[in-house]
């Protein structure tokens, strides 16, 4: 194919595209009325994000969205932004930062190529089916001639797939792996056929749990689609700004991004309440896949034992099952997971950094990640909450 009929676009904003254009790319899959393998590239969030002022001028999330035309067509995207800090990543390189800056480079503005606020692993080069190659070529080069001829120092594709990852390695940049807690759906046909996949001892311990989860005095009820309401998100708002404030100091998303996702995005969604005389006293946000629950937000205005486990784990396992989704990615961090039956998974990331000194430094940082990050997720696995096959237990 001849190269020289590749135009490759930077956009200020995604309303510089129509929506069929950008899904062709970012979600072919869901074009026969399907869901998408995931939300967070689809048109509909991303727009949600960029008109809700959750990114944009004052954020340092500054849209720069690559787009990708062969012959007049749009045949690859890439939802990137100039970062003029490392906030709402979860692929930490604050370390990174200091260390440049200390030598006396300019970190920031750097450029990321994410779904932003969202440690969920999905295609960051999207392009529509049969240019997969062309696509993800143009975009990872278009992306760091940009940073190369404006003297950025960086560029960094997060939660890429797997697949991805090995193509952009291949490609000249450097692989990052790092690990999340994932609950993977063995055919369960419900919760008590996961809780006989478990050890004794903590297939007790979930029971009690859930059990301890359900005195608070309430009910706990799901809501999706038409089913959500206004009223739900001003609850909702109340747990994420206080669950926000204690995390990153401020929260993420603007109030009215809830109201946008809710008139586009209904379907897209799972709110699990826990409720007394029908007022929510604690929430978990789920976002739903093809194949995937992403547990995203939860937050509260009264404590009580084990409500946490119940709405963003437990129910989210229930809503899988019911759904015949593969598995549950529950966000960031965490390894009291584990306990709970998400085992660790590795996620990858991609970077690109200028500096030739400073990126030799970074490969071999990552060289030695690589390695501490393989042990950490093989050693827990092999000692995790399911029963050994060739263990016979005392039911």
């Amino acid at each position: 194919m001849d190269q020289t009929q590749v135009e490759v676009r930077v956009l200020g904003s995604l309303s510089q595209v129509t929506a069929a254009d950008w899904d062709a790319c970012a979600c072919p899959e869901a074009l026969d009325g399907g869901r998408p393998f995931d939300p967070f590239t689809t048109h509909r969030f991303l727009s949600a994000l960029e008109e809700s002022g959750s990114v944009g001028p004052g954020t340092g999330w500054q849209p720069q969205y690559l787009t990708v035309h062969l012959d007049g067509q749009m045949v690859a995207a890439a939802p990137m932004y100039a970062k003029s800090h490392s906030q709402g990543e979860y692929i930490f390189d604050h370390n990174w930062a200091h260390a440049y800056e200390h030598a006396g480079g300019h970190y920031y503005p750097k450029l990321q190529i994410a779904a932003p606020f969202t440690p969920a692993t999905g295609r960051r080069f999207l392009t529509r089916p049969g240019y997969e190659t062309i696509g993800l070529s143009a975009l990872t080069q278009g992306a760091v001639q940009l940073a190369s001829e404006n003297d950025i120092s960086s560029l960094h594709i997060t939660f890429c797939t797997e697949a991805e990852a090995e193509a952009g390695t291949q490609m000249g940049l450097m692989h990052r792996t790092t690990q999340q807690f994932h609950w993977l759906n063995d055919a369960y046909s419900d919760f008590d056929g996961f809780l006989a996949a478990l050890s004794s001892r903590k297939r007790k311990n979930l029971r009690k749990e859930r059990r301890q989860a359900q005195e608070f005095g309430g009910e706990i009820r799901t809501y999706s689609g038409a089913e959500l309401r206004p009223d739900h998100w001003d609850a909702f708002w109340t747990f994420y700004q206080d669950t926000g404030a204690r995390k990153w100091g401020s929260p993420y998303l603007t109030r009215q991004f809830f109201d946008l996702a809710q008139q586009t995005m209904a379907d897209d969604m799972a709110l699990v309440f826990a409720e007394r005389g029908g007022i929510p006293i604690a929430g978990a946000l789920n976002f739903i896949g093809r194949e995937t629950l992403y547990g995203r937000y939860w937050g509260c205005i009264e404590h009580h034992p084990c409500l946490h486990f119940e709405l963003c784990y437990y129910r989210a396992i229930d809503l899988a099952i019911a759904q015949g989704l593969k598995r549950v990615e529950a966000g960031a961090q965490g390894e009291h997971k584990l306990a709970r039956g998400y085992l660790p998974t590795q996620t990858h990331s991609l970077h690109w950094v200028g500096d030739p000194n400073f990126a030799d430094a970074i490969a071999r940082y990552l060289d030695a990640e690589r390695d501490a990050i393989s042990d950490e997720i093989e050693l827990p696995t092999e000692y995790g909450p399911f029963r050994k096959p060739d263990v016979e237990e005392q039911q």
